[in-house]
């Protein structure tokens, strides 16, 4: 996998649990054929809303593995092995490749705060030493680490560094990645609510929580963006404005995902402990926004 295929949409797939916690496979395998069918460019495995820090290592290799299988080529799957070390980072990216997976993507360590040369060490340990392509996946708030533009500059020199995923708030970052990064590496957002504004910008797609939810219309955006219709596009991104405010819900971000996932009759199954379930007047809030996409 090159940089040049790290673009479109990429849901961020959540990993189905059965009603006693286990790895729902037959539900992993339905979403990845219900993904595939609305199409998707590429699918990310075991991220933040795969509930990624509540997985075994045995069961990251399972459900990365099953999506693997089940995509069969079509599309790049991209495993996320971020863990608070740089050799648990390798061990868990090696097991990605060994299962299928054509490329990983890496959050900083969280816990420990690091000095930038700290964290810019990691990554080149990560490229010397992973035989798959790497994407950096800057993520703040849920890191502790603000990876600057210069220092990702810095990591898009690295042989073996594709792309990047911006999980940052502040847009003005991502346009500024874009200016010193973006002839070097695939910027992607990773905030739907900033979806459109991203492509306008010159980014080339999304890694994306919505997706995994309503990927038609993120893959109609995506497509209205590329040909330049600008109109209809920003047209769209209102209309599911709404949903995707409701999906990005902090603390617990994956329980709105995985109950509209239910709404719809599709697998997703409960969170993991100690992850918030949605109250009633979250659920009602939720079901609003999928009838007025008309999906209810």
């Amino acid at each position: 996998m090159q940089g040049k295929d790290l673009e479109g949409v990429i849901p961020a797939i959540v990993t189905p649990f059965t009603e006693n916690g286990e790895l729902d496979r037959e539900g992993l395998k339905r979403l990845t054929r219900f993904l595939l069918d609305n199409g998707v460019h590429g699918i990310m495995t075991t991220g933040g809303n795969g509930e990624f820090p509540h997985l075994l290592r045995e069961e990251k290799m399972i459900v990365t593995e099953t999506v693997a299988k089940e995509v069969k080529g079509a599309v790049p799957v991209i495993a996320g092995t971020a863990a608070c070390g740089t050799r648990e980072t390798q061990l868990l990216s090696n097991d990605a490749k060994q299962v299928g997976a054509d490329a990983v993507i890496v959050t900083p360590p969280y816990y420990y705060m690091l000095p930038d040369e700290s964290l810019y060490r990691h990554f080149r340990i990560l490229a010397e030493g992973i035989d798959l392509p790497i994407v950096i996946y800057n993520n703040p708030l849920y890191t502790g680490h603000n990876l600057s533009p210069g220092l990702i500059d810095r990591l898009a020199d690295l042989d073996g560094v594709i792309g990047l995923k911006q999980s940052n708030s502040d847009f003005g970052q991502l346009v500024e990645c874009m200016r010193k990064s973006g002839t070097k590496i695939s910027i992607c957002t990773g905030i739907d609510s900033q979806f459109y504004p991203s492509l306008c910008a010159g980014a080339r797609g999304i890694f994306s929580t919505a997706a995994c939810v309503i990927p038609e219309h993120m893959v109609q955006l995506f497509n209205l963006a590329q040909s330049g219709n600008h109109k209809d596009g920003l047209k769209l991104h209102i209309k599911i404005q709404e949903l995707h405010c409701l999906l990005e819900y902090d603390p617990g971000y994956v329980s709105p995902c995985k109950e509209a996932l239910s709404m719809l009759g599709l697998p997703g199954g409960p969170v993991r402990e100690p992850l918030p379930e949605l109250s009633s007047t979250e659920r009602d809030a939720l079901k609003g926004a999928l009838r007025a996409l008309d999906l209810l």
